[in-house]
């Protein structure tokens, strides 16, 4: 692959670093004084044999995870630790995640004495003939409950709070993540609080993996909760038709081939900083492209310009 480079090992390096490649003074090589000086830079690779810059090299980007790369090979054992511990990170599966006991929310609405047992019992009975719908549709329905009062009893269920729309800015919140995850996943960005607390909003349960993905990947400390479904629909629409971060989707037929494709592009787009998370099925990487894309608020960017999103698939699953 074109992106990886010839390495050395430590002796080499040592005996080109103290011997054969010594620094000369600007005089001698016609560099600016203010370049004469030994400039090293870590390399984020833990088994790089050589992670340093020189003066002429100029190597300044790309920058993966908070750690820079001194070349293509690197960058690829970078980005393979980081698939590494996407995949063997079991608290971010779905199906991996034990499973908790919930009070059902038809018996929890009857012990706050929202509903009355015939009231459930026909709303039972409604949802087991026409084979589909939840209960608490069943409830509104069939026996007049108010869609707020649904969301606060699947607010009590889930433990979590009631939200409001109040505040949500589509411009903004569109920039949080692919619009896809929001279709896909029922998962909505809200709004921020005190420029460190982001708002994810679900409608009927919470998925604690998407929102854990968010978190990493926004810098922000997410806290969900339950939107009712008419202001979660409305709040959608509104947010995909705003301007987001421009993604591309892309399949890989397995892990290496993800690394190398994930490597192929840091290596093009060389970002002052990417990441990579893993959001159930699918693979988001995020390249920053220029400084100052960020802003504020954790490291959600100010707009789209100079972002890019990546989401990808192993097998056909896009």
């Amino acid at each position: 692959m074109p992106f990886l480079e010839r390495k050395i090992d430590n002796a080499a390096a040592s005996a080109l670093l103290f011997e054969g490649d010594r620094y000369l003074s600007s005089d001698e090589i016609g560099l600016p004084a203010s370049m004469a000086e030994t400039q090293r830079r870590l390399c984020g690779n833990a088994e790089c044999a050589g992670g340093w810059t020189r003066p002429w090299k100029s190597r300044r980007r790309p920058v993966f995870e908070g750690q820079w790369g001194c070349s293509g090979r690197c960058v690829l054992a970078m980005v393979r630790s980081a698939l590494h511990r996407e995949t063997g990170d079991a608290s971010i599966s779905g199906s991996a995640a034990p499973h908790r006991h919930r009070v059902p929310l038809g018996l929890l609405l009857l012990a706050q004495g929202w509903i009355t047992q015939q009231q459930l019992r026909q709303a039972l009975e409604a949802q087991r003939q026409a084979g589909t719908g939840r209960i608490g549709e069943w409830l509104i329905s069939r026996c007049g409950l108010e869609p707020e009062q649904i969301t606060r009893g699947l607010g009590m269920q889930w433990n979590c709070p009631a939200l409001s729309a109040e505040g949500f800015s589509p411009e903004s919140m569109a920039l949080v993540m692919p619009g896809v995850f929001a279709e896909e996943f029922g998962m909505l960005p809200l709004r921020i609080a005190a420029g460190r607390i982001l708002y994810l909003a679900f409608t009927d349960g919470l998925d604690a993996s998407a929102a854990r993905a968010v978190e990493q990947m926004s810098g922000l400390k997410c806290e969900s909760g339950i939107l009712n479904e008419a202001e979660f629909g409305t709040a959608r629409s509104r947010l995909l038709e705003c301007e987001s971060v421009e993604a591309g989707f892309e399949s890989a037929s397995d892990t290496d081939s993800l690394a190398g494709r994930i490597t192929a592009i840091i290596e093009q787009k060389q970002p002052t900083a990417s990441r990579l998370v893993r959001m159930h099925q699918y693979y988001w990487l995020r390249l920053w492209l220029e400084k100052g894309t960020a802003g504020p608020s954790g490291n959600l960017p100010v707009s789209a310009e100079d972002m890019r999103d990546y989401v990808f698939a192993l097998g056909n699953k896009t």
